[in-house]
């Protein structure tokens, strides 16, 4: 479900943090420049800066002067522990509200997918 209520830059940096995560982006590998990736997402280059901006600041890409952005090494494993505990703190909380009102057993659920 997209959250259309959070900032722009967050959600483009969701983008790129999905991409890290499914491999799109290896280790090494360079970013799509501010401006590619504001011309293919139809958003200013400024906000795409911004998220790029964030991603630095977090030690997950490395920045090349005059040559690129590129993802660091060990990104993705930072990352999804990252990701993993904003979606056990934020989000987890809420859907198993959901669940629990909606009398869905999360252990059935789970049972019936595999």
């Amino acid at each position: 479900m997209k959250d259309n209520s959070r900032p722009v830059y967050l959600r483009l940096r969701d983008l790129i943090a999905a991409a890290i995560l499914d491999g799109r982006y290896g280790e090494g590998e360079m970013l799509p420049s501010v401006r590619a990736f504001a011309a293919q997402q139809g958003t200013n280059p400024l906000t795409v800066a911004k998220a790029y901006q964030q991603f630095q600041i977090d030690g997950l890409v490395e920045v090349r002067r005059g040559v690129g952005m590129f993802v660091s090494a060990g990104a993705a494993e930072r990352l999804r522990r990252f990701e993993k505990q904003e979606f056990l703190e934020r989000e987890w909380p809420s859907i198993l509200s959901r669940m629990e009102r909606l009398g869905i057993d999360p252990a059935r659920l789970l049972a019936d997918r595999v």
